[in-house]
């Protein structure tokens, strides 16, 4: 963050925010200078992306929207706020002709490449060289260096009116320089003479001015950066692919339930409470609560994940998701910027449009890079001509350095893969919230566990039956399930839930009983069964699996019937299938395990042994206020701590950990609490999420080595005369089209 940014955000105590779309940016310069004039306003800050063409801008008091879109304009840019998402047919293609602005490019780049490529041949292969050819080559140079080139031009003058200089004003001044001298040499020098020959040479080397011109050098740069132009506009689209299509997934219309009739209406009209039907196939119209109907629901677009999960009445569905199975009827609990597909798209265009500090960095180079650029093509152009007295050597080389140099790819190497490793993210689940958090994940060496929820599932579960000698664990599980059926106990449901899974209906209990801390009894087909700590002895063979659950982490319950026990029954918060192989992925990413819950030492240890974390690295019978606390234990041992949770209990410690992984079905406070958002509950997703991050930030800095490298070692060979103009232009297109292209290498990620 530049210091006036920082100023204007510590100094901003009530601030709106708005989004605003800038026209005429046309490389990284540009953007730092609307940067830069936005946040000279007081009481602004404002983040400006060239990839993304927006400007995130926060505003107090005495700023609107129309003043920053006047400043915007001053400095010779257009600026306005996004229209409101119109829905699109479905079937559209993704093609230019759907895109004005890229189909106009890609007109005017098919023009000049067909003018061209005669001109550079006529120039490249002295055999094709026939009498006057150089007026056939004048012919086709002027539309392509006047019209084709008309947008590098137009924005040149208007940066030099406000006493700017970009990329487009190095372009400009380059052609426009060669396609003058040539004009000069054609009418006023030898070189429009019948008979005329000209050499093409790859490095600068003295020649005769009056009878050299530069026409393919003024005709083939423009149409190469065209070129340029068109593939990095076509890669940004592809870049931002994934974000457009995660605001395309919803449903358009759905049918919604009044006075007990279907009325199909749009989805933009749904209010919280509506119930609404969705037919097999169908999408899940917003988020909300099924109320009657069983089908499966694939959630695969969001979440990444692609079983099919079960659902019924009282579970919670996502807007966007496709009903798989049967009829439902879903009532409506959040809608419209509420739903979690709006505030997946949220999230993801956020950390877009933000910056890391090496962009940054990047943004404060590229703003002075220009008039640098300028002084160095002067500085060759004295320096040759002093040396060898050469007008057009001098020329060639100082016209080298002006198109060789511009910082495009410097502009695009954070944002590009910025845009396409949240998109990736967002296809898998994962939700990054901000550039910064690319930095945090590059030293994390710890990584803390919440169990409730995180680890285990959270719900209680049946997990073994044991019997006396002679007796039937079916028997058992029918009578004690149908017991505990009658009880609102958390573990009595999971017996209940787990029985009935296994032996099916449950009868109906007769005269049931609760007693205080002790458990329950009743009738139930006519015996006396009673579920809980009821009897005094027990079998050793029970009193011995009593034990070993326990010893487990489990809690045992003791059922029987008519004064006798007859089996014991193992409960416990099941261990999701897939944590062990979640804590092996993030060990092999160096990261050391650290187990923390509420929960007794007994069952924490049990916990750890089996999904792989040492017992040293156990945190138990941690109070929900005490976990901000471990967390910063953990940091004044010197370690770099991230965490993952899903309650409301852990929001403070996702917060003070360096960085926080929030399950996306946890609550809403650990979700804003969090720097990455699983929205799979698979621990498993936390280590994707650390290697995407990690390959991102790799991206960017491979992206940042080559733009710093390319004009690094292409300004001394163009000043030094080892390029002719023309391949100095072939390379700085290229540069940016190679940036773009390794960014989109991340939509590879598995």
């Amino acid at each position: 963050m530049t210091s006036t940014t920082a100023e204007n955000a510590t100094a901003i105590a009530d601030t709106s925010q708005v989004e605003l779309l800038i026209g005429g940016m046309t490389c990284a310069s540009c953007a730092a200078r609307v940067e830069k004039k936005l946040n000279r306003m007081e009481g602004v800050s404002a983040t400006v992306n060239f990839a993304t063409e927006k400007a995130k801008v926060a505003f107090g008091e005495g700023v609107g929207v129309a003043d920053l879109i006047a400043t915007v304009e001053k400095t010779g840019y257009t600026a306005e706020e996004p229209a409101p998402p119109e829905p699109e047919p479905e079937t559209a293609a993704d093609t230019p002709e759907r895109d004005p602005e890229l189909g106009a490019l890609r007109h005017r780049l098919l023009v000049c490449a067909l003018l061209a490529a005669p001109v550079v041949l006529l120039a490249m292969v002295p055999a094709l060289q026939f009498d006057n050819w150089q007026w056939l080559s004048l012919t086709l140079a002027a539309p392509v260096v006047v019209w084709g080139g008309a947008p590098f031009h137009r924005a040149a003058w208007t940066n030099a009116r406000h006493g700017a200089a970009t990329m487009d004003t190095l372009v400009s001044v380059g052609t426009l320089a060669a396609f003058g001298w040539s004009l000069w040499a054609l009418f006023f020098g030898d070189a429009g003479m019948t008979g005329m020959h000209d050499e093409f040479r790859f490095t600068v080397s003295p020649m005769d001015g009056a009878s050299t011109i530069y026409l393919e050098v003024a005709a083939g740069v423009v149409a190469l950066i065209l070129l340029g132009r068109y593939l990095e506009a076509r890669s940004k689209r592809r870049a931002g692919a994934a974000l457009k299509a995660l605001m395309e997934l919803g449903a358009k219309d759905v049918a919604v339930l009044r006075d007990g009739r279907e009325v199909r209406v749009p989805v933009g009209s749904l209010a919280v409470g509506d119930r609404f039907v969705v037919r097999p196939g169908e999408k899940i119209a917003t988020d909300g609560t099924v109320i009657e109907g069983l089908s499966a629901v694939d959630a695969s677009m969001l979440t990444g994940e692609s079983v099919p999960v079960d659902v019924g009445p009282g579970d919670r569905v996502t807007g966007a998701t496709v009903n798989a199975g049967g009829r439902l009827v879903v009532e409506a609990t959040r809608v419209g910027s509420d739903t979690q597909l709006a505030r997946m798209a949220r999230l993801v265009e956020d950390a877009q449009n933000g910056k890391a500090e090496v962009q940054r960095l990047a943004d404060r180079i590229s703003a002075v890079f220009v008039p640098v650029v300028i002084l160095i093509a002067l500085g060759t152009f004295g320096v040759w001509l002093g040396v060898t007295g050469d007008t057009v050597a001098a020329f060639t080389a100082a016209v080298a350095v002006l198109i060789i140099a511009c910082p495009c790819a410097l502009g695009l190497a954070t944002p590009t893969a910025l845009m396409v490793g949240t998109g990736r993210g967002a296809q898998l689940g994962i939700l990054i919230k901000g550039p910064e958090v690319l930095e945090s994940t590059r030293r994390v060496d710890t990584i803390v566990l919440d169990k409730t929820g995180t680890v285990t599932t959270g719900r209680m579960t049946l997990q073994a039956v044991h019997v006396a000698d002679g007796e039937d664990d079916e028997q058992l599980l029918h009578l004690a399930g149908a017991l505990e059926h009658a009880s609102e106990h958390p573990i009595a449901q999971a017996v209940a839930a787990g029985a009935a899974a296994r032996v099916g209906t449950l009868p109906e209990v007769e005269r049931f009983e609760n007693v205080p801390g002790r458990g329950v009894r009743g009738r139930v087909e006519g015996r006396e069964v009673a579920v809980g700590r009821l009897y005094d002895e027990l079998p050793q063979e029970l009193a011995d699996a009593a034990r070993e659950a326990e010893q487990q982490g489990r809690t045992a319950v003791v059922a029987g019937w008519d004064g006798r026990a007859r089996g014991v029954l193992a409960v416990a918060d099941a261990i999701k299938d897939t944590s062990a192989e979640a804590v092996r992925e993030l060990r092999a990413l160096g990261l050391t395990p650290v187990l923390l819950t509420g929960d007794n030492r007994t069952v924490a240890e049990a916990v750890a042994r089996t999904v792989g974390v040492d017992a040293p690295n156990v945190f138990a019978e941690v109070l929900p206020e005490d976990k901000v606390d471990v967390v910063r234990g953990l940091q004044r041992e010197g370690r770099t701590v991230a965490m993952v949770g899903d309650g409301v209990n852990d929001a403070a410690a996702l917060a003070t950990a360096d960085l926080g992984l929030a399950m996306g079905t946890g609550t809403d406070a650990a979700i804003e609490a969090g720097d990455l958002t699983l929205v799979r509950g698979d621990l498993r997703v936390a280590a994707d999420a650390i290697r995407l991050s990690r390959r991102t930030l790799a991206t960017i800095k491979g992206n940042l080595v080559w733009a710093f490298g390319y004009n690094v070692a292409a300004l001394p060979l163009a000043a030094a005369g080892l390029l002719n103009p023309m391949i100095a232009g072939a390379a700085m297109a290229f540069s940016s089209v190679f940036v773009v292209t390794n960014s989109l290498r991340l939509r590879r990620f598995r």
